[in-house]
């Protein structure tokens, strides 16, 4: 009998994860079928989405609130899709508002296998989220090496399948140059600026992202700033950029075709000599260029203010974590400020080489040189399945 799956995502991330689960388990099971919700890389694996899955891609609370009854008829329709088509296992991918909700309505009513893949971060607050997510998930995929023990004691099966970001390409010698000359860098020294992806964090980290800049390019007037902006944003960077060094180079991803945009970034990753970032999984694609950071991010007091009393860990960097390590300076909350940012930057510029044994490191353990994630998380998958 042949494979059925049901598999939603409900982000762009999350579709590149099962876009590669999918291609790997079409390849371990020829015969498998898809049903569910996804993007477009999900689309070229089979899936025909059951609706948009950017219905799914909404962040906070006052954006999520306009459309709070709308989301709740799509999880109930969800779940009533998969107990109406009883597939052979479900597969929710990120996304826990929506996908543990689906499995939890899905459990309810029966005993269809559900696997979600990407672990919730227990290891660095609110660890009780583990207890509440074994009463629906049977099988967890993790993408960090550390996480599989805090899913087990919870109760649930768990496989560390590897980070995506090992799978990436890199940069080509000749994508190199050609970014050099598209952006006119010539041969010189430059810094990566990378304030985020969504527009709350470009708008709190713009200001003191510039304002360390203009003290960092003051004392290195040689090197360049280069901002490659992610497409959402690219309007927004651009106007904070008045207050950032002249020369600053934005990169806007929305004036080039998508196969163009990507090379530019992974050039501009590649080639940079340092770079400031925020927060974030970027950190790891930072560290699969070789390309040493500082890390920056100022929270909402109240934010900041709960995080401090609820966080589990030291650091926020993956880098530092994986690599059990604390090599990637920090400036989180009240520490973001241009000076403390600026005084990083300098202390890096003098010793960019300090970085890069715990970011290959990090890369090792990530599963780089082995197994592509998609094909490890799709044989966890078949091998976990119940044998008929």
């Amino acid at each position: 009998m042949n494979l059925r799956v049901f598999i939603l995502a409900g982000e762009p991330s999350g579709d590149r994860l099962g876009g590669a689960l999918m291609a790997g388990l079409k390849q371990l099971e020829p015969g498998v079928s898809f049903d569910g919700i996804g993007g477009p890389l999900m689309a070229e694996q089979g899936l025909s989405s059951r609706f948009p899955m950017d219905e799914l891609s909404v962040m906070g609370l006052a954006e999520v609130l306009p459309k709070y009854r709308h989301l709740k008829r799509r999880i109930r329709e969800t779940a009533e899709a998969v107990l109406e088509t009883r597939p052979d296992v479900l597969i929710t991918i990120d996304s826990p508002d929506f996908s543990l909700r689906v499995a939890r309505l899905v459990k309810e009513k029966s005993n269809i296998r559900t696997v979600h893949y990407v672990a919730p971060s227990v290891w660095a607050w609110r660890p009780r989220r583990a207890g509440k997510m074994a009463e629906v998930i049977d099988h967890v995929l993790a993408l960090l090496p550390f996480e599989p023990p805090y899913m087990e004691a919870a109760g649930m099966d768990c496989d560390f399948v590897g980070h995506p970001v090992v799978a990436e390409p890199q940069a080509t010698g000749a994508e190199i140059a050609a970014f050099r000359a598209e952006v006119g860098l010539g041969e010189s020294p430059f810094l990566l600026a990378l304030p985020g992806s969504r527009r709350s964090e470009v708008a709190r980290l713009a200001p003191d992202f510039g304002g360390a800049l203009q003290r960092f390019t003051a004392a290195h007037p040689d090197f360049r700033i280069v901002v490659p902006a992610a497409a959402p944003v690219a309007g927004l960077v651009q106007d904070a950029l008045k207050d950032w060094p002249e020369a600053t180079v934005l990169v806007d991803p929305n004036r080039f075709e998508a196969a163009t945009a990507k090379a530019h970034k992974r050039a501009a990753f590649a080639a940079a000599d340092l770079a400031l970032a925020a927060s974030g999984t970027v950190s790891l694609e930072l560290a699969a260029a070789a390309t040493p950071m500082v890390i920056a991010y100022k929270f909402q007091w109240l934010t900041w203010q709960i995080m401090k009393r609820m966080a589990l860990i030291d650091t926020v960097t993956l880098v530092n974590l994986v690599s059990e390590t604390r090599v990637v300076p920090e400036c989180l909350g009240p520490e973001c400020t241009p000076g403390n940012i600026a005084a990083r930057l300098n202390a890096l510029a003098a010793d960019p080489g300090g970085q890069l044994e715990a970011m290959e490191l990090t890369m090792q353990r990530l599963g780089q040189g082995g197994e592509a994630p998609g094909l490890r998380a799709a044989r966890a998958v078949l091998d976990r399945l119940p044998k008929s």
